[in-house]
């Protein structure tokens, strides 16, 4: 009977959680951010079109007075290199002041969809030289992947309704098409720009539509893409918080540091009270740093035994008392005042250790 081994490790790497906060911060600042080209495209040549409907008789006077100025001034002037850069300076500041207002509008139109789509967002990550853009197995990758078939289908997709919306305008205007030949050149003029604007805002408004569903597919497919494991996630939260080893061997040199300053105070204590051996709590008394006696060190075991040695080598009072000494080291903290409680107690072996030394300073 054969068991199945099951590796765990390969759900974690699993990519099934949605992106925390900072993933989608990060993605947003290296310019990954859910966008359809489509829509952008849509909005700029509706809005467009539109102008073009407000602007169409300036248009044509604009450019029927250029036609006129070329055929009537132009013409005769002289064909010398000066007279022929002066006409195309002349012509194209003409053709600008036409076509200034329509380029303002498509720009406007364009800043104004992506900030419709993702806010408002500047960024150069995308413009960094990157060699993984120009693997060529990468590349290949890409031209086959699933990605590359909807796009492919899309732009399919695109090229037959705008096809069949541009061309059903003109089956409905064909009659007045084949009747131009009786109207005059400003009506036929005027017939080819309404028509134009009728296909021009129809295909606009079939891309608007198939724009709307690419971009719930480019959402889609971004949401995708910025998915995470749940080791990702972990990883994240340690990120944020700090290794866990790292924290530690912080605090581990934290309280070496506070080792060694509290053992630092123990030669200036006036008195170190011991369980005898597992207690150790060293006193001191400065009245004009505390109203009462305080602690300056305190430790057990090894610890206790390397505050007597210090306090030995340094000829400080080691007074035996277990219950307060035990008591001192449960309810009061390294650099705290005693509490109340041990007033009596404290007094009574600092007043024995103040007798002890003035007797040795007597004798």
């Amino acid at each position: 009977m054969k068991l199945l081994t099951l590796d765990l490790q390969f759900f974690a790497q699993e990519k099934t959680e949605k992106a925390t906060p900072k993933k989608r911060r990060d993605s947003r600042k290296k310019g990954q951010v859910a966008k359809s080209q489509d829509v952008n495209t849509a909005i700029l040549l509706l809005m467009v079109f539109i102008l073009l409907i407000f602007m169409g008789e300036f248009l044509k006077n604009a450019f029927t007075g250029l036609y006129v100025t070329s055929f009537t001034e132009y013409i005769h002037r002289d064909v010398t290199f000066p007279v022929l850069q002066d006409i195309l300076i002349e012509a194209t500041g003409e053709t600008m002041k036409v076509l200034a207002p329509i380029m303002v509008v498509a720009m406007a139109a364009a800043a104004g969809a992506n900030v419709l789509q993702i806010g408002f967002l500047f960024t150069t990550e995308p413009l960094k030289f990157d060699l993984k853009k120009i693997d060529p197995i990468k590349g290949a990758k890409r031209i086959f992947s699933l990605r590359a078939l909807v796009e492919l289908v899309k732009s399919l997709l695109k090229i037959t309704i705008i096809g069949f919306v541009t061309f059903f305008i003109l089956w409905i205007s064909k009659d007045d098409m084949m009747m131009l030949a009786l109207k005059s050149a400003d009506q036929s003029i005027r017939f080819f720009g309404e028509t134009t604007l009728a296909m021009g805002i129809a295909a606009s408004l079939a891309l608007l539509v198939l724009s709307v569903l690419d971009y719930a597919y480019q959402r889609y497919d971004y949401e995708k893409n910025i998915r995470m494991s749940k080791q990702d996630i972990k990883d994240e939260h340690k990120n944020i918080e700090g290794d866990p080893q790292i924290k530690s061997k912080i605090k581990e040199r934290q309280r070496q540091m506070a080792m060694r300053r509290m053992m630092s105070e123990i030669p200036e204590a006036d008195v170190v009270i011991t369980n005898p051996t597992h207690y150790a709590v060293a006193i001191k008394y400065d009245e004009e740093l505390s109203d009462a006696p305080y602690v300056v060190a305190k430790g057990v075991d090894y610890l206790a035994l390397k505050i007597r040695q210090i306090a030995k080598a340094h000829d400080v009072a080691i007074i035996e008392n277990r219950q307060l000494a035990r008591s001192l080291y449960q309810d009061v903290e390294i650099g705290e005042e005693i509490h109340e409680q041990f007033y009596q107690a404290v007094a009574e072996v600092l007043a024995y250790v103040y007798r002890m030394e003035n007797r040795n300073v007597t004798q």
